[in-house]
């Protein structure tokens, strides 16, 4: 994505100073226009540029949430849903000014609902607080993005994780959703059930929607059992291809494993150094199995021969809790970790996604590129689902190494393209990918135009974001 590619989206100026007048008096202190405020809600995680919103509402019910679209509606307005703001691809930044509606306090548990084995929460909900409340339950909610992310903003961008290997992603995790759609209107898109045959499944249709086809008010999630045993660890490999063919071998042979992430030597002298970890400085494997007792122990020894199989070892193992906590504690502090490799820089996080009998082919040619061309760019990846992430970190103030590093992440998508991939596993489209979404799929993008235009005819949902502009 190059910083020149951002979409332009006309400002309503006559528009938003209506709304801004508005929406004040209606909302009073929950409505801000400061700029600080208006700052943080459209900061990115990653060096694409602020686009901050006109004012920030912070809806406390699908009622105030009908009630902003309403207005919006009325006078032509952009909204920007926004949740914790950890997406990673300019989802929250408002192009064309407007409205950012933080969806934060609406953050109750509405419904457990343990002999069903699924929950309704409201969006702001987040993956750490639903788990807190289920741990008496015996259940637990198991997409685990890194962030604690909101449950509304992880239906919108079809979040997953370290844990998808095993339990999907948000799409096959979300039951049914309530959302408000551009006329206002608040709409249910299924029912609390693990199967229907009913009309179309607008509940696939809007998880993953970013944002651009309506406003998620709660969300109906799958629940499971906390495993009786849980059992993991480290193993590092010689070189990044060689984990990379352990991986697709375990997957291939169908070992039920939890999580198998891959991490580079780089990604783990990262990690070590603000983790407070002594893990081997090479390419590792941080893997977790999850089962019987009996179970546990059969993965792990299918997987140790896998693992000697391809020159790897010795394990690190990690069956107390704690040591599993500190271990993944790690892997998800990567992001902040990866500062660490070049202070002052910023980072160009992104991600694709291919076929897993790609995976190692891709994997090393992305590390091939990465040396070629002279980056500090760490690798991790959710490599059980062909999934990984490149981080390049980059001075943003000297614009022939921001081309550099544009060039390289053009061609990471290109390649994974070329191997019947994607441009993006989990990260989404956003501003930062519009790009390759054309040149993935080509035609299709012009039936989800259609689908946009139909759902939100004035383009106030989200605007400048997965589609060009209208």
């Amino acid at each position: 994505m190059a910083l020149a590619d951002l979409q332009a989206v006309d400002r309503n100026e006559e528009g938003i100073a209506a709304v801004l007048g508005i929406l004040k008096q209606r909302f009073g202190e929950r409505f801000q226009t400061g700029e600080t405020v208006r700052r943080q809600h459209a900061h990115t995680t990653t060096y694409i540029p602020h686009q901050s919103p006109d004012g920030v509402v912070f809806a406390q019910s699908s009622a105030d949430v009908q009630e902003v679209v309403r207005c919006c509606a009325e006078h032509r307005v952009p909204i920007i849903p926004f949740g914790t703001g950890t997406s990673l691809e300019g989802h929250v930044n408002a192009p064309g000014g407007g409205i950012s509606l933080d969806v934060n306090q609406m953050n109750t548990i509405l419904a457990v609902n343990a002999e069903d084995l699924d929950a309704v929460v409201q969006p702001g909900v987040t993956r750490e607080q639903l788990n807190t409340h289920l741990r008496d339950t015996g259940l637990f909610f198991p997409i685990d993005p890194g962030a604690n992310a909101s449950i509304g903003g992880m239906a919108a961008t079809r979040a997953s994780g370290t844990n998808a290997v095993r339990y999907g992603t948000m799409r096959e995790n979300v039951l049914a959703l309530t959302a408000v759609m551009a006329d206002g209107r608040e709409i249910t898109t299924s029912k609390r059930v693990k199967k229907t045959s009913a009309g179309y499944d607008l509940t696939r249709l809007l998880v993953g929607s970013e944002g651009t086809l309506g406003i998620i008010t709660s969300v109906t999630v799958k629940l499971y059992g906390i495993p009786q045993a849980i059992s993991g660890g480290v193993c590092p490999f010689p070189t990044l291809e060689a984990a990379a063919n352990a991986v697709i071998m375990t997957i291939q042979m169908g070992i039920p494993v939890a999580r198998i992430e891959l991490v580079n030597g780089l990604a783990v002298r990262a990690m070590n150094a603000y983790s407070g970890l002594d893990y081997p400085e090479s390419p590792c494997l941080f893997v977790e199995f999850h089962g019987s007792d009996d179970g546990v122990k059969e993965q792990a020894r299918m997987f140790g021969e896998i693992v000697e199989e391809f020159g790897g070892g010795p394990f690190h193992w990690a069956t107390a809790a704690e040591d599993r906590a500190k271990l993944w504690k790690g892997r998800h502090n990567f992001a902040f970790a990866a500062f660490g490799l070049r202070p002052g820089a910023k980072q160009i996080a992104t991600d694709v996604c291919v076929p897993i009998s790609r995976f190692a082919e891709c994997i090393a040619e992305t590390e091939r590129d990465i040396e070629e061309t002279g980056l500090i760019a760490p690798i991790v990846g959710h490599s059980g689902d062909g999934n990984f992430h490149v981080t390049p970190l980059v001075n943003v103030e000297d614009p022939q190494e921001v081309e550099r590093v544009e060039a390289f992440v053009d061609r990471l998508n290109l390649r994974a393209i070329a191997m019947e991939g994607t441009c993006t596993g989990e990260h989404g489209i956003g501003q930062g990918k519009m790009r390759y979404l054309g040149l993935e799929l080509g035609a299709t993008v012009d039936f989800m135009g259609k689908i946009k235009a139909a759902l939100d005819p004035d383009n106030i949902l989200n605007p400048g974001k997965i589609l060009p502009p209208r």
